[in-house]
This record gives C-alpha cells, structure tokens and sequence, in this order.
C-alpha cells in the first residue's frame, strides 16, 4: 500500500461497506461492525466490538503512539432504510460518472471508509506524530444515538474528535438539537349518536394546539448564525379506538429542535409548563407520558478553537479554495463527544441534500479528498504540523 490516500482501496472499502444492509430499522450493525473490526486489526489498532444491544454493535480502534493527546475518529455505522426509486441496487456500489451510488454512500459509509484509509495513513507515518489514534464507530446515529451515547458512558479522555457526516468536504463546528415529547389529551368515552354525553379529546386538544402554535413563535426568536432559529412543530396525532365511539384520548408528538446555548433541561420546563398553561387557561386535561429518545441536544464547538483553524486550513488546502463554516439544522453525534470534553468538527464526503435520498451517492473526488482532509488534522492535532502544509491526496 503507498502512503498517500489510495483511491483503489477507498473504492473497495465502500463496496464492501455499503454491501452490508445497516437499514435503522432494524439496525443489524454486527456483521458490517466485524468486518470494520477486522481492518482496524490490521492495520495495527488494538480493537474491540461492543454490542450495546443484540446485533447492535459498537466498534473501537485504538492506536497508541506514544505520549500526547488522544484524536478519535467517529462516524454511524447504520443507515436509513433504502426505500423505493433507486435505479441500481442500493447495497451494491455502482460507479457513474464520478459518483459512487448506494445507500449510505454518504450518509455515512463513505465518511466511514475515509476515516480508515486516513487511520491507515496515520499509522503508516507513525513517526512523523504522538499520541493516541482512536476510530469509534458506533451504532444507531440515524434513530437515538444509542451507540455514541453508550460510548461516552465508558469513553476514555479524548481531546479531539472529527464526526464523519456528509458535509461537501466542507467544516461544520455546530448542530441543532431536538426533543420529542409525547403529549396526551384525556376526554371521556361516549357513543358518537350521544357526543355531548362524553368529552371529546381531539376536539379538547384545539387550544393545546392554538399554544404550540404561540410556542413556536416565541422560540423561533431563539437563533443562532449557523444553524438557524428553534422550532417546535407537531410531527405525529393519534386518537380514538372506533369509528363511532367519541375519542377517550388524543397523542401528539411533539418536536422541538434547539439551538446551541439552549439548555436542554429548562426546555422540558417550558414543555411541561405549555401542557400546564393549556390546563389552566382552557380547562385542557393532558400529561407528557415520554420523551421519545432522539439523537441528542445541540451543540457547538468555537470557531477558533485550533481543531476548526486545524479542519479549515486542511479543507482549503485540500479542496483548493476558501470554505466557509457551516451548522447542521439536524443533529449528529458531536454533542455527545463534546459531551465529555472533545473538541470536534463534522466534515465528510458527499451533500447532506443526497443523504436519504433514493440513488444516493458520494463524488469520487470528494471521497479521496475527505480522506486527506481527515489525514491532515489528525496530524495537525497530534504533532504533525499545519494541515496546510500537508498533500497527501
């Protein structure tokens, strides 16, 4: 193997990466984690495969060079489920015009192949840094984190981390956070010929909803100049058992979606106080029963932080021109390596805008570039110079 990002093997990686069906649901991470496990092996880590549920798997490599800080790597191992309109088999690599397609191509194997081609670099130029190289790469991102958060609980100090995502080879340094809180409207049971007889629940819960609605505006004032404004919007309703039966309940799942700086206690707060102002104001009988697991809480990392002046001098190099820094509208794992002390940027290969998509896919170029991109601030942060200086696409 040369000692320059090698696009053959970032090929292949992918192929055999997205060749593993990690649909979330059901997840099903073990048989792609064991073969992540078998590279980081020999590439000289000292590995470990977590399972943080029956075939939901966590994986670990550890590289330890000597005194210094610890980098990790960390990306998802899962992706969405294919769905229909693909136009080549979604866990099947197929090339076209540059593009590599396939169902996590972006979102986020091809990060993920990137980060251990840039892992292998790295141990091949062992001499030239020190410190403590880590690839985590975990399960679960695209549903409720379970894999970062089970991590975490156990991690050991990291001071740097970059988050593998699609981001145009391009740094992101903040991400909103979301909150889903399960709201429960009570009525009481009639039969529909005798509708005053009983207490309707969907019709009791229009002025909870007249109070989202106010809620909404008053949070949207909160703002931040990367990711954009908080919301809290209605995603899913439920009620009633039977067509002529008036409904004993009516469920509303909320999503509120916060902004760095937010707390994400007093935000439970201010959701338990909407449930109680529409009690005391409109005799509105309702309760939180859950809050649904999400990815996690927001988060940012200061734009002059030497790990993002690191990530942008390594972006503008390798991409050739000036890139500006960007946030996620959506969330990603940072929040829970930042969690524990990381500081972190989220750079990938390929736009968040094909993510989810049918026909998915990854530019060849940006996926050989994300792989130096990645390269250089492990290097950069673990004693190896300025990024800008290093050209190893």
């Amino acid at each position: 193997m040369t000692e320059h990002t090698d696009p053959a093997h970032l090929k292949a990686l992918l192929e055999r990466l997205v060749g593993f069906n990690t649909e979330n649901p059901p997840g099903r991470e073990a048989e792609c984690a064991a073969f992540i496990l078998g590279e980081l092996q020999d590439m000289g880590c000292r590995g470990d495969a977590v399972d943080i549920l029956p075939g939901r798997t966590n994986v670990i490599g550890v590289y330890e060079n000597g005194p210094g800080p610890a980098f990790a790597f960390n990306t998802h191992i899962d992706v969405v489920p294919a769905g229909e309109g693909w136009t080549s088999d979604p866990f099947s690599l197929a090339e076209r015009d540059g593009r590599l397609y396939g169902r996590g191509s972006c979102d986020a194997k091809g990060p993920l192949a990137a980060m251990l081609e840039a892992m292998r670099l790295m141990i091949a130029l062992k001499d030239q840094w020190s410190g403590t190289l880590l690839g985590v790469f975990v399960a679960d991102e695209e549903a409720a984190s379970l894999g970062a958060k089970a991590y975490v609980k156990e991690a050991p100090a990291i001071d740097y981390c970059a988050i593998g995502e699609p981001t145009s080879c391009t740094t992101v340094t903040a991400h909103k956070g979301s909150m889903r809180p399960l709201v429960r409207v009570h009525g009481h049971t009639a039969h529909s010929g005798m509708p005053d007889k009983g207490v309707n629940a969907i019709l009791k819960s229009a002025p909870l909803l007249r109070l989202i609605v106010e809620e909404h505006e008053r949070v949207r004032a909160k703002t931040h100049n990367l990711v954009g404004q908080a919301s809290l919007t209605v995603t899913r309703v439920s009620g009633g058992h039977a067509d002529n039966v008036v409904p004993e309940h009516c469920d509303f799942l909320l999503d509120r979606r916060m902004v760095p700086g937010e707390d994400e206690d007093q935000v439970k707060r201010d959701m338990a106080d909407l449930v109680a102002r529409a009690a005391v104001e409109s005799g509105v009988e309702a309760e939180i029963l859950e809050f649904r697991p999400t990815t996690g809480g927001a988060t940012e990392t200061a734009p002059g932080h030497p790990v993002v002046i690191a990530a942008q001098s390594a972006c503008r190099h390798h991409n050739g021109h000036e890139t500006p820094l960007s946030g996620f509208e959506g969330g990603c794992d940072l929040v829970h390596f930042r969690s524990v002390g990381a500081q972190g940027v989220v750079i990938g290969p390929g736009a968040l805008a094909v993510a989810h998509q049918p026909n998915e896919f990854v530019p060849v170029d940006e996926l050989v570039r994300a792989s130096a991109i990645y390269h250089s601030v492990a290097r950069a942060m673990l004693g190896g110079g300025d990024p800008g200086t290093l050209d190893l696409s």
